[in-house]
């Protein structure tokens, strides 16, 4: 079932990827939903679920919690690292565009592995997360795309990473079939890829959602995308 479901992760990583060469107006509100969709998984249902798996607590402070500011900083370390070395005009290079992107599918693989993982809790978990990717990687393959080229590359190279980012969440889904992870460990890696995946929505995406347009049909679509999930863990439950 993760696998299958991480498919959805396929072809709206290709869908963002398609879309970056065709930008259209609209691409604000695509993004807006986006953020409130990760948003509502972050907070509705991924963590809930961290801190009831994960149980332990560290000086005090469950340690999905400890996690999940970890995994937040982590993503917030990536991005700063990759804009200060990548915002130099000088390191404008080809190799710069591929490492970038080859970052992108590392975490795109790690997203097929948060699917399986949340599977291994139960199916209502599993579909919560599994919405949040296949939401978020729209963006993905929106990025790959763009920041491949932006740096020189040749389309065929951008293309080439854009499938292998579209790929990935396939691959790492499929991995947790072969593994077992214990409740504890599985709490902690969900708290830890919540952290990161609010970053995500709250520092990338939703910005760029608002970047140069107006704010409030993207805000209604934000709105939409939290409530959306909301309904959803409420079925699940």
């Amino acid at each position: 079932m993760a696998v299958f479901v991480a498919l959805g992760a396929f072809l709206m990583t290709l869908a963002g990827g398609w879309t970056a060469q065709r930008v259209t107006d609209r691409r604000h509100l695509v993004l807006g939903l986006a953020g409130g969709l990760m948003l509502g998984v972050v907070g509705l249902d991924l963590l809930p679920e961290a801190l009831d798996a994960a149980g332990t607590e560290v000086f005090g402070v469950p340690a999905a919690l400890l996690l999940f500011v970890t995994g937040f900083l982590f993503a917030h370390l990536v991005e700063r690292l990759l804009a200060a070395h990548g915002g130099d005009e000088h390191h404008r290079t080809p190799e710069v565009g591929l490492t970038a992107a080859g970052a992108m599918v590392v975490h795109s693989a790690m997203d097929g592995v948060a699917i399986g993982a949340a599977f291994q809790i139960g199916e209502g978990m599993g579909v919560a997360v599994a919405v949040a990717v296949v939401a978020h990687d729209f963006a993905d393959g929106f990025n790959t795309f763009t920041i491949t080229t932006l740096y020189g590359n040749a389309r065929r190279r951008a293309i080439a990473m854009l499938f292998a980012d579209a790929v990935a969440p396939v691959v790492g889904a499929a991995s947790t079939l072969l593994v077992s992870i214990p409740e504890p460990v599985l709490g902690g890696y969900l708290g830890l890829f919540g952290g990161a995946l609010l970053y995500l929505a709250a520092a990338e995406i939703l910005p760029e959602a608002h970047h140069k347009h107006p704010a409030g049909p993207t805000l209604l679509c934000t709105i939409g995308g939290a409530a959306f999930m909301w309904v959803v863990v409420g079925i699940a439950e």
